[in-house]
């Protein structure tokens, strides 16, 4: 059967879309970006421990003290395990996306109620909206609106909206029809009727629908972290992709922390508004649990309780903004003056060590640079409309070499700073006859059948996939699994202790080959090519912007002692504490700031 194109097809809409419609994309962007940064700024403005209080106030108004004990114990652990930016950085982002959505789903949700027609209409799209893998909401939001916080909310909104417009549907045709029949007797109009007499009884349904909204669209924020959103779905991105155990459990607890307050207020807002759960809390008022248990205090005093509290946190100057890290520059050296500097990285070892190292030069420098971790497309794409400023892990000419033919005309290439690197599958010394790529033919019951991957939007999958593994008649032997470098390197670790074969996609350099006794498998073809140099990519309006940035960066160059040097310091200081291990670093390069970014020459 012949294939349908329907994939190009679609690719073929979005690119008609983005072409002509550009200007309307622009301006939802400024719209939501305006809207995410003005909540962001509210919600961390005050101390952690003063929100938390905040926040516990509101518990207590809703649910009780319990709640309220309970609220403030969970974000004070959120806090203590340092993602309270990143948590409320990711509940902006859930309530941007959510207020945006629930103004959407109810009066389609209304309409669809009145309307058999446009139910049949609606059935369909929201099946799709609900059923399609989250994931691929962000292709299209990367290639409209860039990479960073607005993809992300945007691909959130059509994820979370269908339960909010089948639950307001729901509640509405759930009204009972002699009551609507009764109001109309009286002659009360189709607009009071709503108003009036469907929109208080379906509330309460309508609360559960805003519920799912808001749970879901939770759920979409951590997976926009992929695409640089930023807050908790940074962190578990990043967990995932170094498979780090402690953080992944930080970032998910801090989630789970956010879901159940988020879920537990929503649901008690629903009975606060609604006549029916009001009456319910009337008569549980009235039940056996202890005064102090049922004690609910009036909007007039927790709303008191609040500006309290908010004006306490303004007393102690924690309005304002997160505390900064500002250190005073001379003058000579407060070049950039707190100009932001966006720089995408993705979770390679000398990717992270560059980005880092520039991060702290950056800073000594007056300027402020903002870090966006990412994947391999996002970033490029990200670069290329203009989000991301620069990044410093290109390989080129040949591992990145698709998304340089794609992007190379909104992209300029500042040099490479290393080089020459290879590419290379490899495999433990231990295992026996094979050196080259050949030799692996014939072998694949050894190895499992599998040569293990890293990410799969890496230059050098596609380069394995395409022409390495077909042209030594691998392809059909093994299967070139897909993941993270992260996930190679424990599975490396894994078949090393256990004296397993395995083979590994790597690249030099790497310290993996200073750690395990490896075979680097010959490329007799030259199918991986003559080796590439690590370039520093930049969006073509990036040396109009920071001259000298760029000009720094085109000087910029490190030699493979100093390379290890700094990636072993990174890694002894850890997740998390990186710019930590520049530092410690740097401090064995004396005189090494002033030879990347002179000011002399500035």
């Amino acid at each position: 059967m012949a294939r349908l194109p329907l994939g190009d097809w679609v690719e073929s809409g979005v690119d008609f879309l983005r072409d002509h419609f550009q200007p309307v994309f622009d301006a939802i962007t400024t719209v939501v970006s305006g809207m995410y940064h003005g909540v962001d700024a509210v919600l961390s403005a005050p101390q952690p421990l003063l929100l938390a209080g905040i926040l516990a106030v509101v518990a207590l108004w809703l649910r009780g003290p319990l709640a309220a004990v309970l609220s403030f114990l969970g974000l004070a652990l959120i806090d203590s395990v340092q993602q309270w930016d990143e948590a409320m950085s990711t509940l902006s982002l859930v309530l941007v996306a959510s207020v945006i959505t629930v103004l959407f789903a109810v009066p389609l949700g209304i309409w669809a109620a009145r309307s058999t027609a446009v139910s049949a209409a609606l059935r369909p799209v929201l099946d799709l909206m609900q059923t399609m893998p989250a994931f691929v909401y962000l292709i299209p939001g990367i290639f409209f609106f860039g990479v960073g916080q607005v993809p992300g909310i945007i691909a959130t909104i059509v994820f979370s909206m269908p339960p909010g417009v089948r639950m307001t549907e729901l509640g509405i045709r759930q009204v009972d029809g002699e009551l609507v029949e009764a109001a109309e007797a009286f002659g009360t109009t189709p607009r009071r009727t709503l108003l009036g007499v469907q929109l208080p009884l379906a509330l309460p349904t309508i609360m559960a629908g805003v519920n799912q909204v808001i749970m879901l669209a939770l759920s979409m924020v951590v997976i926009s972290g992929m695409v640089g959103g930023g807050g908790l779905g940074a962190s578990v991105f990043t967990a995932i992709s170094q498979v780090d155990i402690g953080l992944g459990f930080e970032g998910g607890i801090a989630v789970v922390i956010l879901a159940m307050y988020l879920d537990r207020m929503t649901g008690a807002l629903g009975r606060r508004v609604s006549p029916l759960g009001r009456r319910a809390l009337a008569r549980e008022s009235t039940g056996r649990r202890t005064a102090a248990l049922r004690y609910r205090p009036s909007t007039a005093v927790a709303g008191v309780a609040v500006v309290v509290l908010a004006l306490v946190a303004g007393g102690l100057h924690a309005f304002g903004g997160k505390q900064s890290e500002d250190f005073a520059l001379p003058a000579g050296e407060d070049i950039g003056r707190g100009r932001t500097v966006d720089i995408g990285y993705i979770n390679w070892d000398e990717g992270v060590a560059a980005t880092y190292l520039w991060k702290e030069v950056l800073e000594q420098r007056g300027y402020k640079p903002r870090l966006q971790n990412m994947d391999v497309g996002a970033l490029y794409t990200g670069m290329a409309a203009g989000k991301v400023d620069v990044e410093l892990d290109s390989w080129l000419p040949v591992t990145h070499a698709d998304y340089w033919k794609k992007y190379r005309d909104d992209l300029t290439d500042l040099g490479s700073w290393y080089g020459p690197t290879s590419l290379e599958v490899s495999v433990p010394s231990y295992v026996k006859d094979v050196h080259s790529l050949a030799d692996l033919k014939g072998r694949s019951k050894e190895f499992g059948g599998r040569i293990i991957g890293i990410e799969p939007g890496a230059g050098e999958m596609k380069l394995l996939n395409s022409t390495v593994l077909p042209g030594y008649g691998l392809d059909k032997e093994y299967q070139l699994t897909t993941g993270s470098t992260a996930g190679m390197l424990a599975q490396l670790e894994k078949s090393v202790k256990a004296k397993e074969p395995v083979a590994v996609v790597l690249w030099s350099p790497h310290w993996a080959y200073s750690t395990y006794e490896l075979t680097k498998l010959a490329d007799p073809k030259g199918l991986f090519g003559k080796g590439d140099g690590i370039h520093t990519l930049a969006h073509k309006s990036f040396p109009q912007k920071f001259p000298h940035v760029s000009r720094w960066l085109k000087d910029f160059k490190l030699t493979e002692q100093q390379l290890g040097g700094l990636e072993k310091a990174i890694n002894e200081a850890g997740q998390g504490r990186e710019q930590q291990g520049v530092r410690s670093w740097l401090k064995t390069q004396p005189g090494l700031v002033d030879q990347l970014a002179p000011v002399d020459t500035a």
